[in-house]
């Protein structure tokens, strides 16, 4: 993410839970299909994304672009303003 400008050198995965679902109007899960969890009430899409981790950096870099060019279209879909591209 670096190499496009974006640093999450302080940003840290988070649990799951229900305090943080409260708080959200969408949740986007990747790959994880009829594993992944059910919040109610709370739309979600479950992308089908191969897991970066481990993988060669070529690969982590479509893996990349691939989830940025979701993001764009889910903005354009649901009208939450211009996407960039």
């Amino acid at each position: 993410m670096s190499e496009l400008g974006v640093d999450l050198s302080s940003v840290q995965p988070q649990l799951l839970t229900p305090e943080l679902a409260e708080t959200s109007d969408l949740l986007i899960t990747m790959g994880c299909g009829e594993a992944c969890p059910y919040v109610p009430g709370l739309k979600r899409l479950d992308w089908p994304l191969e897991d970066p981790k481990g993988k060669p950096l070529e690969r982590v870099r479509e893996i990349r672009d691939e989830v940025k060019a979701r993001i764009l279209k889910l903005i354009k879909e649901e009208g939450w303003g211009k996407a960039e591209t």
